[in-house]
């Protein structure tokens, strides 16, 4: 199933992972062909980059950063992943911070362009190991 928010389970799980150590969060993205309101007449692309231009300087002044991002052009192994477009690595200081900027009544307020081209994601968070 490809959903665009964490069910309150998923984010329990998240929170009892390592709590002091950066979490890198892996984006994957499958967007919408048109865009809905309030970015009807865009595609899901253009109207996801809305978010994303706004969101990018918001989440660097809560510490966190992008690591990469890019076009998903072939699965080479595995199966369920077919309808991805883009991917992106975003590190944030903790899970914490993570759970903090996601909840922020800022990013709800930007999120609305992020949901008119957004058809789905999964989103994966990945820690260093550690010695």
């Amino acid at each position: 199933m490809i959903a665009q928010y964490p069910t309150p389970e998923q984010l329990h799980a998240l929170l009892a992972g390592p709590p002091d150590v950066p979490v890198v969060m892996v984006n994957l993205l499958r967007l919408k062909a048109h865009a809905d309101a309030p970015d009807a007449g865009l595609t899901g692309e253009a109207a996801y980059r809305r978010y994303v231009e706004q969101m990018k300087p918001f989440i660097e002044s809560k510490g966190a950063r992008i690591l990469w991002t890019g076009r998903l052009d072939a699965q080479v192994i595995g199966s369920d992943a077919d309808g991805f477009q883009m991917m992106a690595l975003v590190e944030y200081p903790s899970r914490q911070a993570f759970v903090a900027i996601a909840t922020d009544p800022f990013v709800a307020e930007i999120g609305v362009h992020r949901a008119a081209g957004l058809e789905g994601q999964w989103l994966l968070a990945a820690t260093t190991e550690q010695p």
